[in-house]
Formats: C-alpha cells, structure tokens, sequence
C-alpha cells in the first residue's frame, strides 16, 4: 500500500495535507516535518536543495509512490518533475494558475519567505500565464515563527500582516497569494485585513486538485486499500502536535514519529 509522501519545514505544510486528505480521503500519506531545521526561508537556494533532496531520499526510503513538496520555499528550487525516480508536486504553479484564474486583471500581491521572494518563482510562474502582469511581492518573514507559535489570532500577528500587507493593497492588488503553506491558518485574518474586494488564494486546494487528477487519469496509482496518516518530524518540537492535531482535524494521525536524518 504506496502512500504519498508530503513534506515541509514545518507545520504549515499540514495545510496541504489536509486538502489532500479531504479529496483523496483513502489514500494513505506519510508526513515529514522538517522542524529541526525551520524556517527554510532564510536559508541559500544551495542549503535548501540539499534539505530537499534529504527529504525527498527519506520518504522513498519508507516506499511512497510520489512526494507533494508542500513547502513554497523548496517548491521555488525544484529543478524537474521527478527527483529519485518519484514525481514531484510543488505548490508554486498550482497557486499561480488558481490566482490568474481569479484575477480581474488587476495586479497579483505575494506573501511568502525571503527565500521565495528572492527566487522570483511566483513571478515567473505568473508572469508565463500573463505576461507583463504587475505582480507585488512582499517578504513576511515573522509569519512562520508566528503560526509556529500557534499566534494566528493573537493582536501582534495582526499587527505584522497589517505592516506587510500596506504595500500590496496600496498597489491595488486584487488577488493576494499566501505564499508559504504556513500562511493558510493565518487566511482569515488577512482576507479580513484585505477586504472582500481582494481575493486570498491558498494553493493548498489546487495542489491537492492536481494530484487527484493525475490519480484519476492513471498517471498515478490509486491505493488498493484504505490508509490514515502518519507523521515524521525531525525534531520533537513543543506544541507541534497539539497544533498539528488541531489543522488537520477532522482527520486523525495514525503514528508521531522522529525522523534521523
């Protein structure tokens, strides 16, 4: 029973893989959770290549048929469609196609990492959509430790978004990426920050869309049997379950393990 891996420098990437239980509710998922070595977006394209091809060495050790790199910061250094013989979904261009799809031709606003920021990768994916799109990108570099502190609703956090989000929403932006998987928890506040006349996307969904399709199209094996979730960190980080249980709810984790990579 091939599971699909899914892995991220921390919690965040548990956004992804609750869309990914949500459309695929009977496939089988190992989670990696590089909480050892977070955040990647302060980290070189080198370092966090070779943090991805770890990750990626790990979770075909334990048999998954694919590996959803749930991570924006690593999706921005994937070099090809397959990495050790396994298919690879970053979460990069599924993002990009949901926020042309919803733009009304106004400029599109990024919040990610430093990392993804200086990547240009939201750009030049958008931009191949539509070229000479106006596209602001805003490095937010406090959110991770924020989300990771379980702060989403805490008035300091709003106070962040409100400092990172003037520069977008004084461009005009009508659609705003969330950038890094772990920015979905913190979606409300910044949809309530925006307005409603900016629309907030999470390509955690349209990740999660892309990989049933490939399913349902025998690009990738379905699973045979029914399967849960398992979860790998590499390291036994404080609050990281008690936060992870609560993302990912309703769907139960099977086994919390340490991952030695």
């Amino acid at each position: 029973m091939a599971a699909i891996g899914v892995f991220d420098s921390g919690i965040g990437g548990l956004t992804v893989l609750r869309a990914l239980k949500q459309m695929l509710p009977d496939e089988p998922f190992v989670y990696l959770g590089d909480t050892a070595r977070l955040p990647y977006g302060s980290k070189s394209p080198r370092t966090i290549r070779n943090y991805l091809h770890q990750n990626v060495a790990f979770l075909e050790s334990l048999g998954v048929k694919a590996v959803v790199v749930a991570c924006n910061t690593a999706s921005s250094v994937l070099e090809g469609d397959d990495l050790h013989g396994l298919p690879l979904y970053g979460v990069i261009q599924p993002g990009a196609q949901a926020a042309m799809a919803a733009s009304q031709g106004g400029a599109v606003g990024v919040l990610a990492t430093r990392a993804t920021v200086a990547s240009s990768a939201y750009r030049h994916a958008l931009e191949r959509l539509q070229p000479g799109l106006q596209v602001v990108e805003q490095a937010c570099p406090l959110l991770v430790p924020l989300v990771e502190e379980g702060w989403a609703d805490d008035p300091v956090t709003e106070t962040v978004l409100q400092r990172y989000l003037s520069e977008p929403l004084a461009t005009g932006v009508d659609t705003l990426i969330l950038g890094c998987t772990h920015y979905p928890v913190l979606k409300h506040v910044v949809q309530r920050l925006a307005g409603p006349g900016v629309t907030v996307i999470d390509s955690a969904q349209t990740t999660a869309q892309v990989v049933k399709n490939d399913i349902m199209r025998g690009r990738l094996a379905a699973t045979t049997r029914p399967g849960g979730i398992d979860v790998f960190t590499t390291d036994l980080a404080p609050g990281f379950r008690e936060l992870g249980t609560r993302i990912l709810a309703p769907y139960p984790i099977d086994s919390w393990s340490l991952a030695d990579l």
